[in-house]
């Protein structure tokens, strides 16, 4: 086992399940120490904490609305004082809905830009002071192909999505050079958040793909985990398509 984020501490947001999951497992398993970051599921943050255990890692729960500024900085005060300064963000936490446009409301609209956007944009100002001072750190954006590409069907999720790309591309700019920051773009993985999809699309999806399958989250947790590790350390304000070729750039 590769432990070449011995002594680094990571928070991942949305980090009980998912994509979440993997990437905290994945980083655990290099050797960093890891705070779960989760919303509503005491016990699914519990169950990846010890998947983390398994694999020789270990690390901590938190609760905490990642839209939420005040809860974000109480995470971040919490999670230093038990596990260290964080050197690795992982923004995972997200939300997704689909809907025709003659049912989409502003409500709708904003709770996923609150949840997907905001949840992104406050977790990174809330570490980003703290990795420049140090000399270094880095931030790992969960984006997807939908910022890419337009979605009939999933307006806002779309544009939230659209949004993480170029907030990382700015933050990129920002931050460095001491931080690092990049985007992971998955494609359709199977999660929780897809399972509700139908059988169908999932086979038009797959037979798009160059690579003729659907994804796992350990798919996408292996791009977090290089663009988290120095083997990066030449890449920021990218974003990462890992889909089985569905979308290529430029």
């Amino acid at each position: 086992m590769s432990m070449e984020l011995a002594n680094k501490v990571a928070l991942v947001t949305g980090g009980s399940r998912g994509i979440g999951r993997a990437a905290s497992i994945a980083l655990g398993q290099a050797g960093a120490k890891i705070a779960v970051n989760y919303m509503h599921d005491d016990a699914a943050a519990q169950a990846t904490l010890s998947k983390i255990e398994e694999v020789g890692g270990g690390g901590a729960i938190y609760q905490a609305d990642v839209a939420d500024e005040s809860a974000v900085q109480g995470m971040i005060k919490d999670i230093e004082q038990a596990l260290g300064p964080i050197d690795i963000l992982v923004t995972s936490a997200g939300i997704m809905s689909a809907q025709h446009h003659s049912k989409l409301t502003l409500e709708n609209y904003r709770e996923i830009m609150t949840t997907n956007v905001d949840g992104t944009f406050i977790p990174i100002m809330a570490v980003k002071d703290g990795m420049i001072a140090r000399g270094g750190g880095s931030i790992v954006c969960i984006a997807s192909v939908a910022g890419l590409r337009a979605r009939p069907t999933m307006i806002p999720y779309s544009i939230s999505k659209a949004a993480v790309i170029g907030l990382t591309r700015c933050f990129a700019a920002a931050l460095g050079p001491q931080v690092r920051v990049n985007g992971v773009a998955p494609g359709l993985i199977e999660t929780d958040m897809t399972k509700d999809m139908q059988s169908s699309a999932k086979e038009a999806m797959k037979e798009e793909a160059f690579l003729k399958r659907l994804g796992v989250p350990e798919d996408i947790s292996q791009a977090v985990l290089f663009l988290a590790s120095d083997r990066a350390s030449f890449v920021s304000g990218q974003t990462f398509v890992v889909d089985g070729g569905r979308v290529t750039i430029p």
